[in-house]
C-alpha cells in the first residue's frame, strides 16, 4: 500500500495541467478518486481490482475492414464510446502490420469535470468514435493507476493525474506527429487526426475532413447572397470548395442564401464573384469586418454589397436543403453534420454517387436499411 499511498500524495501537489481548465476542482476530484484507489488497494493488496475496459472490444483485422459500428456505452464517462484496446504491444504489432497508426489516449478514470466532458463530447460523436476505429487502433492508458499502465506512462514521459492527452504512433512507437496538449475539442482532435493520416500517408475520409471544417469555427466567417431563388442559392453555392454550410434566410425581404465558409480556403471576395458567376448573387451581404475585402471584388464585377446585421432572418424549416427534402433518411443518420448535409443537397440531383461520398461507410451502410428517394433512384 506504501506506493499507492505515495500517488495519492503527489497528487496534492499535482501542478501539472494546463490550459483554462479548473485546476482546483481537477485536483479536488482526483483526491476523491485516489481515496478509492487506495481503498481497494488495502483489499486487494495492489492496484485496481478490476480493468472496466478488459473485455473492451478492438479491431486488429485486415485493413480493410470496418468496425460494427456498436457503441460501447458501458464505458467509463470520461472515454466515450470508443472500442478501446488496452494492449499497447497488440496494436503496435497489428500497426506495423497495417499501415494505421495507433491511437493512444491517456486519460484519467475516475477524472475531473474536464476529463468527463471530453468523454461526453468528443468521445461520443459518432464520426469521431467510427475514425478512430477504422482509421486507427485505439487505445487506452489510465494516467492515474500504478502497473502496467503507470509503466506505459512513463516509458512516453506523460504526466500522472493529468488532462487527456491523445498520442498517434507508428509501429515502432515512434510518435508520428509531434505531442501536443489542449486538445480538447471536435475539430481540434479531428484536424490532429487528419495530420497523423497524411503524416503516414494514409487516405483521409471526406468525412473526417469535414468534421474538422465545421467543428474549427475560429477559421469560419459568413455572408449572404441574394438571388431570385435560395433553394437554387443554397444548391450551387453549398457546392464551392471552402464553404461549410448554407441556409436560406431573408434580408430586406429578399430571399439569400447565408453561407458559412472556411476562411483558410476562400476569402469573401473570392466567393463573391463564383457566385456572381453562377448567377447566384446580385447583392452580397457580409459582417463589417469582411466589408473592406468585399468592395472591391464587388464593384468589379457589378454587385452591391450591405451588411450582414441582425435584419437576417432564417426561411422556414421546408424551405432549407430543398434537394434532399424528400430524402428524411439523410437527416436521421448517426451523427449527420450540416456541412454533410449542405454538400450531399448540393449534389443530390447532379450526381448521386458524389452525394453519397459525403458519408461515412457506417452512415452508408445506415442509410441501405432505409428508403431510397424516388429523386436518386437509378436511371
Amino acid at each position: 500500500m506504501e506506493r499507492t499511498e505515495r500517488r495519492a500524495f503527489e497528487l496534492v501537489s499535482c501542478n501539472t495541467h494546463e490550459g483554462d481548465q479548473s485546476v482546483n476542482s481537477h485536483v479536488m476530484t482526483g483526491l476523491a478518486a485516489a481515496v478509492v484507489v487506495i481503498s481497494i488497494a488495502v483489499a486487494v493488496s495492489g492496484p485496481l481490482a478490476t480493468d472496466p475496459l478488459a473485455t473492451a472490444p478492438i479491431a486488429v483485422d485486415g485493413d480493410e475492414s470496418v468496425s460494427s459500428g456498436s457503441p460501447v456505452t458501458s464505458n467509463p464517462v470520461e472515454v466515450g464510446y470508443v472500442g478501446w484496446g488496452r494492449d499497447l504491444n497488440a496494436a503496435l504489432a497489428t500497426s506495423k502490420e497495417s499501415g494505421r497508426p495507433v491511437f493512444l489516449l491517456f486519460q484519467e478514470v475516475p477524472g475531473c469535470t474536464g476529463c468527463r466532458e471530453f468523454g461526453q463530447t468528443v468521445l461520443t460523436h459518432p464520426l469521431m468514435v467510427e475514425a478512430i476505429e477504422d482509421e486507427f487502433i485505439p487505445v487506452l492508458v489510465y494516467n492515474n493507476v500504478v502497473g502496467k499502465d503507470e509503466r506505459i506512462r512513463e516509458q512516453f514521459k506523460e504526466p500522472a493525474w493529468n488532462f487527456q492527452v491523445v498520442r498517434f504512433l507508428d509501429g515502432s512507437s515512434k510518435d508520428v506527429i509531434p505531442r501536443k496538449d489542449k486538445v480538447w475539442t471536435i475539430g481540434a482532435l479531428a484536424g490532429r487526426m487528419v495530420q497523423a493520416l497524411e503524416a503516414r500517408s494514409r487516405p483521409v475520409p471526406r468525412y473526417l475532413h469535414a468534421l474538422e471544417a465545421e467543428f474549427n469555427t475560429d477559421r469560419h466567417a459568413s455572408g449572404a447572397f441574394a438571388q431570385h431563388c435560395f433553394w437554387i442559392g443554397e444548391a450551387k453555392l453549398g457546392g464551392i470548395e471552402g464553404v461549410v454550410m448554407t441556409e436560406a434566410g431573408w434580408i430586406e425581404e429578399r430571399e439569400v442564401t447565408r453561407v458559412v465558409f472556411d476562411r483558410d480556403k476562400i476569402d469573401i471576395a473570392t466567393l463573391a464573384a463564383k457566385a456572381r458567376a453562377m448567377e447566384c448573387a446580385d447583392k452580397v451581404y457580409a459582417p463589417e469586418d469582411q466589408r473592406s475585402k468585399l468592395a472591391a471584388a464587388a464593384s468589379q464585377s457589378g454587385l452591391s454589397s450591405g451588411e450582414l446585421t441582425g435584419d437576417y432572418r432564417r426561411a422556414k424549416l421546408t424551405d432549407q436543403k430543398h434537394q434532399i427534402l424528400s430524402w428524411p433518411e439523410i437527416h436521421k443518420l448517426p451523427g449527420i453534420t450540416e456541412m454533410q448535409k449542405t454538400k450531399i443537397n448540393a449534389l443530390a440531383k447532379e450526381d448521386r454517387s458524389k452525394a453519397l461520398a459525403w458519408l461515412s461507410p457506417r452512415q452508408r451502410a445506415a442509410l441501405l436499411t432505409s428508403a431510397k428517394p424516388k429523386a436518386l433512384q437509378d436511371g
